[in-house]
């Protein structure tokens, strides 16, 4: 495959609409409580702003991908910018909660469509060699988004107020959408086929439950109910893919050891990622007694070694991404699990910006890997498969920091933070030795791209 010549177009696209997404998520944590004064409601309902969009991003991600290599990568990549910069416009003059929460389901719709089309996109309009920097310079954009956002979400909302958030987004979703009108058109060789409408509505009801079992928690009469839904709706899926003449998701795509085991381990690194970036920050103000100025400027070089992980995992190539990922994943364990040991302020800056590094690493290492064990005819269907899994993980993340939140002078902050990072890096450490362990088995050897 040759290189396309507008190829540079495609790039900046996708990198502007990663970094709108990363951007959005990680700046508008800081003005929720702004959000609710200004709206006058309750924190409860004010989560909405944020369960939604996980809702709707985990539920259409896997029929995205599959729409983009049938109709077009470009099309639907653009069609997602555009509509992510409305839902923000939106979102900013939202005079109420409903229009609010409606507004980040349209964004939660937008990302949903650029993620996996943008990802293919890239994997088909760049030379074979070239592909794996491409994403991850686009993954490491994001990657600035999600070093700054924090900041940039509590510095917007105290100056200009919480609007100014999703006003951010409008002219540099436009620009992206500019530059994707320019970007070359990718679609499969079996575009223009049967598309799997029945599949596409099983896979979406299903991760719909998923995704609010998730949210909801396994306690809670609706997550019980979310839950089996999104098994019943699971099975039906399965059996559907099994015989529909053109699948949403080829199920061989699962027989394919390394993308399995990618995956498998993005979805561990990524709940750890959002572990990390909510804890930390959270331990520099409670526990070691930072301003929340000088707490940012603490976590700045684990932010930034986090945004350099793009470019870095695009240069492992792809016979070498499972050993990598591995390593990363034992680094990211050891500092992880010793952060709570750390006995001075520096000690625990220098071991927040290793695991910085080493989940930044394998964030972007599963991304971009993954799109060089599929055919580049099935490239957005494989985003699609990998991007709904590492963001179902992402809601367990989020999950799992929920304690650090709710401590009370009972049990303090430091106590539940440590207990948190100590099993988010056992996490990592356990899944570590399920890729030793398959590495060292006869099954590692990759088959062909399917």
């Amino acid at each position: 495959m040759s290189a396309h010549p507008h190829r540079w177009w495609a790039l900046t696209a996708v990198a502007l609409g990663i970094f709108c997404i990363q951007l959005d998520s990680f700046a508008l944590n800081l003005a929720l409580p702004a959000i609710g004064r200004g709206l006058g409601t309750s924190s409860d309902d004010v989560q909405w702003v944020v369960s939604v969009y996980l809702l709707t991003v985990g539920a259409l991600m896997l029929g995205a991908g599959g729409l983009a290599d049938r109709v077009g990568r470009r099309l639907v990549l653009g069609v997602g910018l555009g509509l992510f910069g409305v839902a923000s416009l939106v979102c900013a003059v939202a005079p109420a909660l409903p229009v609010l929460v409606a507004g980040r389901a349209l964004q939660g719709a937008g990302g949903a469509l650029i993620m996996p089309a943008g990802l293919a996109l890239l994997s088909t309009v760049f030379a074979p060699g070239r592909r794996e920097r491409a994403i991850g310079a686009a993954i490491g954009l994001g990657g600035v988004a999600t070093a700054i956002g924090p900041f940039v979400g509590g510095a917007l909302t105290e100056a200009l107020g919480w609007r100014a958030v999703f006003w951010l987004n409008v002219p540099v979703a436009a620009v992206a959408v500019l530059a994707a009108l320019r970007a070359p058109e990718s679609r499969a060789p079996r575009a223009g086929g049967d598309f799997d409408l029945p599949g596409l509505a099983l896979g979406t009801a299903a991760l719909a439950g998923l995704a609010l079992f998730v949210d909801r928690g396994p306690v809670s009469a609706t997550g019980v109910m979310a839950a089996a839904s999104a098994v019943l709706l699971g099975v039906g899926f399965v059996r559907r893919e099994r015989r529909a003449p053109a699948p949403l998701v080829e199920l061989s795509l699962l027989r394919n050891g390394p993308f399995v085991a990618l995956t498998g381990a993005g979805m561990v690194a990524n709940a750890a990622t959002v572990v990390f970036l909510f804890v930390v920050p959270w331990s520099l103000q409670r526990v070691w007694s930072l301003d929340v100025a000088a707490a940012g400027l603490a976590f700045l070089v684990p932010a930034v070694l986090m945004a350099v992980a793009g470019p870095v995992a695009g240069a492992v190539r792809a016979p070498r991404a499972v050993v990598t990922m591995a390593v990363c994943l034992v680094a990211a364990a050891i500092a992880v699990a010793a952060l709570p040991l750390a006995g001075s302020l520096p000690l625990y800056l220098a071991l927040s910006a290793a695991a910085g590094a080493a989940l930044g690493v394998a964030n972007a290492l599963t991304l971009v890997a993954t799109q060089a064990l599929v055919r580049p005819e099935r490239a957005g269907e494989g985003s699609g498969v990998t991007k709904t899994a590492i963001t179902v993980a992402a809601g367990i993340g989020v999950v799992l920091s929920g304690p650090v939140a709710d401590s009370t002078p009972a049990a303090p902050t430091a106590d539940v933070a440590a207990v948190v990072l100590i099993t988010t890096g056992a996490g990592c450490l356990v899944a570590a030795a399920v890729l030793v362990l398959w590495l060292r088995s006869g099954t590692r050897r990759a088959p062909a791209p399917v």
